[in-house]
């Protein structure tokens, strides 16, 4: 007799210990065998003999019977649970995810063991070595595509390293799996999710989210400090409602692959360029007036910008935020920024780390805070990007980006390249 089910081993000396490994069962066999013929040793002798295998203890752990149960716990015996508690050993042995009349059969089997039964009135089994194939390997990924096939009484098993839930009309991520610690790809994808929760950030393998096709509105920056920063990799929010990415978003440092598509977004990240990773980026369809200064700094091999109402650059039009002379603010704020201060919230008051974050970059290499001069200048998208989308129907890869000037001295010079430039 054979059973196939998920088992726990409690050792009732080591509470601390059970309980920290409670829920971390492992598939199994188990079987009734008759004793080996080798002469067995004294806490193995008389009767039949409880087996366990597993795909790491092919040749099984042995447990003698006869009269060697304490007690038996049977309240969950029809959702396929049950606990075998042993004397000596001091164990529990739980099993979990059995089939119930399997279970029920098992379980009546041992009873008999237990008591003393003759062994050839037992259905047992002569122990031999279990083959790999008769113990089930754990499930590594899960795909889910519609409402009526989504799990709602039974959890996902903690050894999933993929799981796709599309098409079932969640308006929430499900907690259940914020568990699942081995996830390395997580497909929500065409569900009715508005927000994300923080504790998306607990999962601390995940490689691949798709999010595509929600209802999102924002981005949770919260998950731009946790530690999908050194895990992210790739990243689809295309397909719902976000207008703005947040500035905490380029400390997601791993990202290779964005995806931005049919949004609503007005702008990217002001220091987009700390993506040093990204490789992939597609935002078309979206309401980008213009591009970043920092855009200037990605290294990408594809870049997708159709669709966008980017307006038409001026460079003799600029908007001027000089103030003069500068204010100690913004002496000091330069000074640290191009001389590479450290700062952090513990040194500084953090809205003055904020604005340190937001700070600008002139064209001549300094730094600056609240005093500059913005302007648009047109640049060729192939200047970032190996394979370019047109932007618009006429055939063009170029954009409007924003620089930024530190004095009127740069922008001028600024303005005498440019004109030269265009006089060739």
């Amino acid at each position: 007799m054979k059973l196939h089910c998920e088992v726990e081993l409690v050792n009732r000396h080591l509470p601390a210990f059970g309980l920290r490994g409670r829920g971390k069962g492992t598939r199994a066999v188990l079987s009734l065998c008759r004793p080996s013929d080798r002469a067995p040793s004294p806490s193995q002798a008389g009767g039949a003999h409880l087996v366990i295998h597993t795909l790491k203890d092919k040749t099984g752990s042995r447990y003698k019977l006869k009269e060697n149960i304490e007690q038996f716990f049977t309240k969950f015996v029809e959702e396929g649970k049950a606990t075998v508690r042993l004397k000596e050993p001091a164990l529990d042995v739980c099993l979990s995810k059995a089939n119930s009349s399997n279970l029920k059969n098992f379980l009546a089997a041992v009873r008999l063991a237990h008591q003393g039964c003759a062994v050839e009135t037992l259905p047992l089994l002569t122990l031999a070595p279990l083959k790999t194939s008769e113990v089930e390997k754990p499930k590594t990924k899960m795909v889910i595509t519609s409402k009526k096939d989504y799990p709602l009484t039974k959890n996902f098993p903690y050894s999933l390293e993929h799981l796709q839930a599309s098409y079932c009309r969640l308006a929430r991520i499900d907690m259940r799996m914020l568990c699942l610690r081995k996830l390395k790809k997580l497909d929500l994808s065409h569900n009715h999710i508005k927000k994300l929760p923080a504790t998306i950030g607990d999962l601390v393998n995940l490689q691949e989210l798709n999010l595509n096709d929600n209802h999102l509105e924002t981005f949770n920056e919260m998950l731009c400090s946790s530690t999908l920063r050194k895990s992210l990799q790739s990243l689809d929010l295309s397909q719902n409602k976000i207008k703005a990415l947040p500035l905490q978003f380029c400390q997601l440092q791993e990202l290779i692959y964005l995806k931005l598509d049919d949004n609503e977004l007005i702008r990217f990240p002001f220091k987009i360029g700390q993506l040093s990773n990204l490789r992939f980026l597609s935002a078309a369809r979206n309401k980008l007036p213009f591009l970043p200064s920092d855009f200037k700094k990605l290294s990408l091999e594809y870049l997708d910008l159709f669709g966008n109402a980017f307006e038409q650059p001026d460079l003799l039009a600029p908007n001027i935020q000089l103030t003069v002379p500068l204010t100690l603010l913004e002496i000091s704020a330069r000074a640290i920024l191009d001389y590479r201060i450290p700062y952090a919230p513990h040194i500084i008051p953090f809205h003055l780390c904020q604005d340190l974050d937001t700070s600008k970059s002139c064209d001549c290499g300094k730094s600056c805070l609240n005093s500059f001069i913005q302007a648009t200048v047109t640049m060729n998208l192939h200047y970032v990007a190996h394979t370019v989308v047109l932007v618009d129907n006429m055939g063009g890869t170029e954009a409007p980006v924003l620089c930024y000037f530190c004095s009127l001295t740069c922008y001028s010079q600024f303005l005498d390249r440019s004109t030269k430039s265009n006089n060739r």
